[in-house]
């Protein structure tokens, strides 16, 4: 008897939710697990060896979720989804992401900064800092090192305590980005480079580090509609067009 699948998630985190609308979307039967949810489920993923969501799992083996084309390969299923966008207009993308997110982080009243996610532990002003804080961990790997799963989750710093520090920060990780891309001999990102996930191919990772800020800006937007604040030019459909986002803002 094939063992059951399970995926391991957490509430808003953009990549569990991308994995279980992909599994759903294929058909694939998978039995969830939200690893705040009790004990049990986090001590499951331990057991397996694994300290970061998302994961998938079968029996004792599992993959780290965070490359789709890895959870295709592990599962035996076909046609891995790879990069719509060429490395160039990436970079584009995220520069119009990052500015938007600059934009709506000094929308956000100071008041709510430590407002806590609902269903996640974790405040507003953390949430601003992890959006600029995922293109600044790649830009600390295309630089020599390993893209950790800790550089993502890094808390922000004790002196960035306002929506102007945390607006000044995504300004230099945005020209930072540009940058770096300028600075490249070749813009056709073929490498592999190190991750917490494995080597990954360098153009689906700066498509990760695309999409994985975005959605989290589709979120913001809608934590400020909630405010009753009216997001400074809003991102447009053709702004988010070719970028693997989950279609779904939040978990369901």
């Amino acid at each position: 008897m094939t063992a059951q699948i399970r995926v391991f998630w957490q509430p808003w985190c953009t990549s569990c939710l991308r994995v279980r609308e992909f599994l759903a979307g294929r058909g694939v039967d998978f039995d969830s697990v939200n690893v705040l949810e009790g004990e049990d489920g986090l001590a499951d993923l331990r057991a397996l060896g694994a300290k970061s969501v998302p994961v998938v799992s079968r029996g004792d083996q599992f993959v780290f979720a965070q490359s789709i084309p890895d959870v295709v390969s592990f599962l035996g299923l076909d046609d891995a989804p790879r990069p719509d966008l060429s490395p160039r207009q990436l970079v584009e993308r995220l520069d119009l992401i990052l500015s938007a997110a600059r934009r709506y982080t000094l929308q956000m009243p100071a008041a709510e900064l430590d407002t806590m996610q609902p269903n996640r532990p974790r405040s507003y002003r953390a949430l601003l800092y992890h959006i600029f804080r995922i293109p600044d961990a790649f830009l600390e790997m295309t630089r020599g090192g390993t893209l950790e799963y800790e550089m993502l989750v890094a808390p922000p710093p004790e002196d960035m305590r306002t929506t102007a520090d945390l607006a000044a920060y995504g300004e230099s990780v945005r020209q930072g980005i540009l940058a770096w891309w300028d600075a490249r001999d070749d813009q056709t990102c073929g490498e592999r480079v190190p991750t917490y996930y494995g080597k990954q191919p360098l153009h689906e990772v700066l498509e990760r580090t695309t999409w994985h800020p975005c959605q989290h800006v589709r979120q913001l937007m809608a934590l400020l509609e909630r405010l009753g604040i009216a997001p400074d030019q809003p991102l447009s459909a053709a702004d988010l067009s070719g970028l693997p986002l989950p279609a779904g803002v939040w978990d369901p």
